[in-house]
């Protein structure tokens, strides 16, 4: 099990928020303040320069995720972190951007990144807390199994290749 932490800054609303849901859930750590969170966690960050892939298994302990608007985000706090990576190309199941690649929630990020680790029991569990969650795992079913087995980023990349 990694212990899950998000860095949230109250820009969305909170009736939709899916980080609120888990952290009420007490499946998620939530933090007003980015420089609260441990440097040794592992950011998603869609403007990390490496995959996220099984190859970062080993050296994760905690997974963060960013729940704010990326139009407010001071980026050279995120800039500086060691340990961030993307997520590869996955639709979104939200009712808001529902099909839409790479427009997830925070909790879809999540649970996307557990399945990639080799957690996915953690990720049907942080879901099944969000009523349309579980169509996220269903309908990305097939990149999900694809990436979870990919030796390293390059490979993620390669593979994602197939689903564009």
């Amino acid at each position: 099990m990694i212990t899950l932490l998000a860095y949230r800054d109250n820009s969305c609303d909170p009736r939709k928020c899916t980080m609120k849901k888990l952290e009420r859930a007490g499946m998620v750590r939530v933090f007003s303040r980015l420089s609260a969170i441990p440097r040794t966690s592992l950011i998603l960050d869609p403007t990390a320069e490496q995959a996220l892939s099984p190859a970062d298994r080993k050296k994760t302990k905690t997974i963060t995720a960013l729940d704010c608007s990326w139009e407010v985000l001071d980026t050279d706090k995120v800039r500086s972190w060691k340990f961030k990576r993307a997520l590869p190309f996955l639709l979104a199941a939200n009712p808001v951007n529902f099909g839409r690649p790479f427009r997830l929630t925070s909790a879809e990020a999540m649970a996307a990144a557990l399945v990639i680790l080799g957690e996915s029991q953690q990720a049907d569990d942080i879901l099944s807390k969000i009523g349309w969650g579980i169509r996220f795992l269903q309908l990305n079913e097939e990149p999900l199994s694809a990436y979870a087995q990919a030796k390293n980023s390059q490979e993620v990349i390669a593979i994602q290749g197939e689903f564009f």
